[in-house]
């Protein structure tokens, strides 16, 4: 129960990172661990399909397509 907590708070510690950040490749990394989190918490509640899913879309899927595309633009906010 201690690590879901943990898991969780981690989650929103990433996601307000995320909105934090001005530099777009850190915020894409922010968002990377918190898809990570997820796909922890799903495996831990028993739905490794689930976490499979999240893993290799949400974490690495999504966050290679968001750094060739911050590559291809600017990566710090103005």
């Amino acid at each position: 129960m201690i690590f879901v907590s943990l898991l969780v708070f981690l989650m929103l510690i990433g996601a307000i990172a995320a909105s934090i950040f001005k530099d777009l490749l850190n915020a894409v990394i922010a968002l990377a661990l918190v898809s990570l989190m997820a796909a922890i918490l799903f495996y831990f509640l028993q739905a490794p399909d689930v976490a499979m899913a999240e893993a290799a879309i949400g974490t690495a899927l999504t966050t290679a397509i968001f750094i060739f595309a911050i590559r291809r633009t600017k990566r710090h906010e103005e």
